[in-house]
């Protein structure tokens, strides 16, 4: 058996949005935007964004549509990725890439400010962030 784990650390791009299954099931979807700067060959430096589809489920679902809102930073902890193309309105050519989340961690209060924590399906419920959250790198 083999084991991967995405790391993705950026903005959300929307308001999450939740929904049950028809057992009942929390679903709570929202997208992040990824940066990334890098120098081309001229030295010349380029930032490119990269978007993802996040997906958390059950009381994780619950907890993150409480504390995410569109402009905050989050940590997203996954072990499952999908791509999947698609035709957009202009004609092209696009790719989606989706991750359902294991862990959720609330980094920055973001523009609407807020609560800083983490959430994560192994635990039991929400926990506060460590103070020097701020000092992080990233």
């Amino acid at each position: 058996m083999s084991f991967c784990q995405i790391i993705l650390v950026g903005n959300v791009g929307r308001d999450p949005t939740l929904r049950y299954t028809p057992s009942g099931a929390a679903v709570c979807d929202f997208s992040i935007a990824v940066n990334r700067s890098r120098k081309d060959a001229s030295g010349e430096k380029h930032d490119e964004t990269t978007w993802f589809k996040v997906t958390v489920w059950g009381q994780q679902a619950e907890t993150v549509n409480q504390y995410v809102s569109k402009g905050k930073q989050v940590l997203v902890v996954a072990d499952r990725i999908q791509a999947s193309t698609y035709t957009g309105q202009d004609g092209q050519a696009r790719a989606s890439l989706e991750v359902t989340a294991n862990t959720v961690r609330f980094l920055s209060g973001g523009a609407g400010g807020g609560a800083q924590g983490s959430y994560d399906e192994r635990d039991s419920g929400y926990q506060q962030a460590p103070a020097d959250v701020d000092d992080i790198p990233f």
